[in-house]
């Protein structure tokens, strides 16, 4: 692991994002780690850090974009933060009848650049809403920008993605805890 994924990996750590133990997650599975990216949200230096690092990384793969575009409700925080670094315009989608609509008025010009940024792409469904969103708007997408790809890589997407950090632990059925982790107490976080 290199000096920039330790610091991110320090930071997710530091603001308790990303928690060790025995926990139930959503899927009924269990794990020993635990990943709640809306925790390191709440710390503006920790989010400001985290879009400078995500936003060298974008810029080193050329994306070119004049406005960012993130699925609410996770990439809200980190997707403002890198339009702000970047000085782009911000937009973001939000759910109606559980399907992500762009409201309140927001358009995208005809072939109008557009990043699509997300915290955490797990199976990338929310990521593939957007860039079907700037497609229908007649926008061009430039690409997608995650804070952690929990794939890890194996979603894929029809435009270049970019991640400042790649994390896959392992997960059990829960009559097929090891023995060492069915001692720690569970915990149950929710999503």
């Amino acid at each position: 692991m290199d000096a920039s994924q330790q610091e991110i990996l320090d930071i997710f750590t530091r603001t308790r994002a990303l928690l060790t133990g025995h926990f139930v997650l959503r899927s009924g599975l269990h794990s020993g780690h635990y990943f709640q990216c809306a925790q390191v949200c709440q710390r503006m230096d920790a989010v400001e850090r985290l879009a400078e690092l995500l936003l060298a990384k974008v810029r080193a793969q050329g994306l070119k974009f004049s406005t960012v575009l993130a699925p609410g409700m996770g990439g809200l925080v980190i997707g403002q933060e890198v339009a702000r670094q970047a000085r782009a315009r911000y937009i973001f989608a939000e759910k109606e009848n559980n399907v992500l609509v762009m409201r309140r008025g927001f358009t995208l010009a005809a072939g109008e650049p557009v990043l699509v940024v997300e915290d955490v792409v797990t199976r990338g469904g929310r990521a593939v809403e957007c860039l079907n969103l700037v497609r229908q708007a007649g926008g061009v997408v430039a690409g997608v920008a995650m804070l952690v790809d929990r794939s890890p890589g194996e979603v894929r997407f029809d435009v270049p993605a970019v991640s400042l950090l790649e994390l896959s632990f392992p997960t059990y059925a829960a009559d097929a805890v090891p023995e060492a982790l069915a001692k720690i107490p569970v915990q149950k976080p929710g999503s």
